[in-house]
This record gives structure tokens, C-alpha cells and sequence, in this order.
């Protein structure tokens, strides 16, 4: 991991040297007492040759290996459900290395430890045949619960989490759990209005609980922000939701950025994602703000009545089935249908459709936080596909001339040959602008994107529903918006979704 940036932070070396001298026997703990006089670069080369040398294998080897995935493929990954045969999603566990997490996780350096069967504990039924541990070895424990989803469950050592072995998201219990869960957020369409003109109502009423939580549900609205209070257990990240935050995540502006009522969010979100964001807020839920706030110190809860529990008890009464996460599900697809609906143009090419669809599924990143880093090949990328650019540039000037050399020589000649040779450099000329058009629209897609991961809302908040239909009625190939893996996963959208079908 040298040449990752992980390895320069402070926190990632502190943890790694405190968990690598656990490690170290009590001679090599007198020698080795500090990281920065310690020299990896010789096993860091060991690696990158290892690396290497699988790049260069001869397409036999290459082959070899694809079989001999594949053969563990068909002997681990799938099992029986229901009497058919499921495909498994990721039957293999972590090997050890160091934990990374996301954002500026506070754990990141820690040494994950080696999973071994004595952790591990099957789920299969009653009458399946159980497999076998390694030789030596024997399970944690094996159980039939039907109950739960998941094959194989174990803790690991960094959070104390649980991780499972699960169907593919292509199984058809993911597709239906799927299918479930955006139906749920359409049935939210149908009282949303009432929902909000409720909790309109309650930022004016006498109890302080009623008020904090209508507050609280306007930002779950409004911010697509999570609930929060869902941290694991052991979590040391500082982490906070809507109904956790604390005073010293927000400041009251009555007039910034030529808005009044600004309100100025800024904490650590899921996955230690930074969550910032300057918002003009409706006048009772700035002055509710300023009365939850009175006389508490910056460490105070700002939603002091409130929990997630009784959140989601009370969303749970006006819908069945409602959670905070079931509003950002909603908000996300209606967002997406909407953007679509204002930035598609039915004469654009097929590249300019493709950016428009990229752009709103970015106002849901954006609406949902879903930021990334830049890459760290960000920028060769950009400078490969900039000098593609400026080639075909030239290109196109080129076919440009030739095309006016072949005009002139058509009108005076005027036969069928000259006539032939004019229709071909037109030909070309068009092929060459679409292909320009293409490479500069990629760029422009590319910079846009650069710091928001499209990614996590296009399988996890957008009904894949809206994309299939929005493909259907504007001729774009499904394939350019979903992958195959993608494609398996929503079968039951693409079947289900006419090009008429609203969210």
C-alpha cells in the first residue's frame, strides 16, 4: 500500500505501528520502536512484481486461471433455495491487510485479521448437505434459520460488525425485496403531500416533541439527510444523523448569500463522509431552531426530545411501512424522473441523452451526499482524453479541406465518379463530427463527476424503472446506463417498465 495516500496520514500510521508491534516478538519490539526508520520498499517491490508478472502471463495462463475461477465458481457459488438454483454473491471472505475505511475513518492502519473457519457460522437447512470446514478445522456453529437471508455470517476484528455471505443481488429474493422496497416509496407519493402539510402544522404546536420531530422530518425531507443513531457498535468515528446532531453542527444565518433564513450544516456523515451544506429554510423552522439551541453548550443534542426510535414510530403511523430512509428512496427517483423530464431533447444524439441522464442522476448524488475523491488517475485520464480531442480536431479540419477540394472538382467535372467521391468525404466528414462530439461530451461528463459517486444512488435510490423507460421512449440502448451485472440485477425493471411508466 505504499503508494496509496492512506500510508501518508498520521492515523493510518500510528494504528498500523500500534497493531504491528502486537504482533512482534519481544526481541524485535527492543529493535523496532519507530515506523519512520523502517524500509518496506523491498517487500513493496516484492508485490509489484507479483503484480506484474500476472499482467504478463501468455493468454494460455490467463485462460488456465479464468477455469480455475470458474471451477470454484460453479462448486461455491450458488446454492438451492426454495428448489431453485441461486447464484451466491460474494462467497469468498477478506483476506488480512490493513483497514482503509472511508472518509477520514479514525480506525484506518488497523491490522484485519486472517478469517478462519472457528468465526464462521453456516445457515442452510435442516436437510442440506452441510459443507465441510477445512481439514483441521470446524465451524463456529452451523444453524437453520430460515428467517434471515443471509448463507454464512462472521465478526471481524476492526468494528466488530457482522459480515455476511448473500445472494446475488440478481437472485430473485433480491429482486423482489427490491421491487418492494421502491414500491413502498410510491405508495409515499400518494400521502406525501398530507405528510408535509402535517408537519407544517406541528412547527407550531405547544409540545417541544411534536416540533422538534416536524423539524427534524422537514430536513429528512427537504436534505434527504438519514436518520442517524444507526451507528455499529464500537464505532468510534464520530458520526452523527438528523435526529443525533448537536448544536455544534449548525449555524444560523437571518441573511447570508443574498437569502434570508440561511441555515449552515456541517458534520461527519455515514462512512465519515463529510456532510456541508448552506440551505435557506422556511421562517418557523429557523425561529424552531433558534429555540431548540437556547441555553445549550456546542456538545448538546440539538433534537433533545427525539430518537430514531420514535422517529421512525411516528413515521410508521402515517404509512405503513414508512422509515426516514423510505424519503430519501422517494425524493432520490423523483428527482431523477423530473431532471430527466427537463434536460432530455428528443433530437439530441445519443451521447447528449447520456449526458443528460449523467447529470440527473448528479443532482441526486448531490441531494443524497454521495461524494467521492477525485481518482488518483483523474488527471492522466483527462490529458489522454484531451489529446484524442485535439487529434480528431485535426482530423475533422482535415476532412473539412477535402470536402471543399471535392465540391470544386464536382462542379466542374460533374460525373457520376466525381459525384461518388463527393457523397464519401461527406460521409466521412459527418462520422468524424459525431465521433468529436462524442469525446468532447465525455469530457465534459468526466470533469463534472469527478467528486460524486454516481454509482451508490443508481443502484440503491433510483428506480430502475424510471432509467428503463426513460431508454425506452428516447431509443437508448439499455446496455449504455446499466452493465451486464447491472442488467441481471434489475431483470424484473426491464420486463416491468413500459416507456410510459411514472414513477
Amino acid at each position: 500500500m505504499l503508494d496509496h495516500e492512506y500510508t501518508t496520514k498520521e492515523v493510518f500510521q500510528n494504528n498500523f505501528f500500534s497493531d504491528w508491534r502486537k504482533e512482534m516478538t519481544a526481541e524485535e519490539r527492543k529493535i523496532i520502536k519507530h515506523l519512520d526508520k523502517c524500509d518496506f520498499t523491498e517487500i513493496h517491490r516484492y508485490f509489484v512484481d507479483k503484480t506484474a508478472a500476472r499482467k504478463a502471463l501468455s493468454r494460455e495462463e490467463k485462460q488456465k486461471l479464468k477455469e480455475e475461477a470458474e471451477k470454484l465458481q460453479q462448486e461455491f457459488g450458488y446454492c438451492t433455495l426454495d428448489g431453485h438454483r441461486e447464484k451466491i454473491g460474494n462467497f469468498k471472505t477478506e483476506p488480512p491487510g490493513l483497514f482503509r475505511g472511508r472518509g477520514d475513518h479514525p480506525k484506518m492502519g488497523m491490522l484485519k485479521r486472517r478469517i478462519l473457519p472457528e468465526d464462521v457460522t453456516i445457515n442452510c437447512s435442516r436437510d442440506s448437505k452441510i459443507p465441510k470446514p477445512p481439514a483441521g478445522h470446524q465451524w463456529k456453529e452451523v444453524r437453520s434459520d430460515n428467517t434471515v437471508t443471509w448463507l454464512a455470517s462472521w465478526t471481524e476484528n476492526i468494528q466488530n460488525s457482522i459480515k455476511y455471505v448473500m445472494l446475488n443481488p440478481s437472485s430473485k429474493l433480491k429482486g423482489e425485496k427490491d421491487w418492494q422496497k421502491y414500491e413502498v416509496a410510491r405508495r409515499l407519493k400518494g400521502v406525501v403531500d398530507e405528510i408535509r402539510s402535517q408537519y407544517r402544522a406541528d412547527w407550531k404546536s405547544r409540545e417541544m416533541k411534536k416540533r422538534q420531530c416536524a423539524v427534524a422530518l422537514y430536513f429528512i425531507d427537504k436534505l434527504a439527510l438519514r436518520a442517524g443513531n444507526e451507528k455499529e457498535e464500537g464505532e468510534t468515528a464520530d458520526t452523527v444523523g438528523c435526529c443525533s446532531l448537536r448544536v455544534e453542527h449548525i449555524q444560523l444565518y437571518p441573511e447570508a448569500d443574498g437569502c434570508q433564513h440561511v441555515v449552515e450544516l456541517d458534520f461527519l456523515g455515514k462512512d465519515s463522509i463529510r456532510y456541508y451544506n448552506r440551505v435557506p429554510v422556511e421562517k418557523p423552522v429557523y425561529k424552531n431552531l433558534q429555540l431548540f439551541m437556547e441555553n445549550k453548550s456546542r456538545g448538546d443534542d440539538l433534537f433533545d426530545r427525539l430518537t430514531t426510535t420514535s422517529l421512525n414510530k411516528h413515521l410508521q403511523d402515517l404509512m405503513d411501512g414508512l422509515t426516514a430512509k423510505v424519503f430519501r428512496t422517494y425524493n432520490a427517483s423523483v428527482t431523477l424522473q423530473e431532471q430527466l423530464r427537463a434536460l432530455t431533447r428528443a433530437e439530441d444524439s445519443v451521447a447528449a441523452k447520456i449526458l443528460s441522464y449523467n447529470r440527473a442522476n448528479r443532482a441526486v448524488a448531490i441531494l443524497c451526499n454521495h461524494q467521492r475523491a477525485t481518482p488518483k488517475t483523474f488527471e492522466k485520464s483527462m490529458q489522454n482524453l484531451q489529446l484524442k480531442i485535439e487529434a480528431k480536431k485535426k482530423q475533422v479540419a482535415e476532412a473539412k479541406a477535402e470536402l471543399k477540394q471535392a465540391r470544386a472538382g464536382h462542379k466542374c467535372r460533374g460525373d457520376d465518379r466525381s459525384r461518388s467521391f463527393l457523397e464519401k468525404r461527406e460521409r466521412l466528414l459527418e462520422k468524424l463530427e459525431e465521433q468529436l462530439m462524442r469525446l468532447s461530451t465525455q469530457a465534459t461528463d468526466k470533469e463534472e463527476s469527478k467528486q460524486v459517486a454516481l454509482g451508490t444512488s443508481k443502484l440503491n435510490y433510483l428506480d430502475p424503472r424510471i432509467s428503463v423507460a426513460w431508454c425506452k421512449r428516447f431509443g437508448v440502448p439499455v446496455e449504455r446506463i446499466y452493465n451486464k451485472t447491472q442488467r441481471e440485477r434489475f431483470a424484473w425493471a426491464l420486463d416491468m417498465a413500459g416507456e410510459d411508466f411514472e414513477f
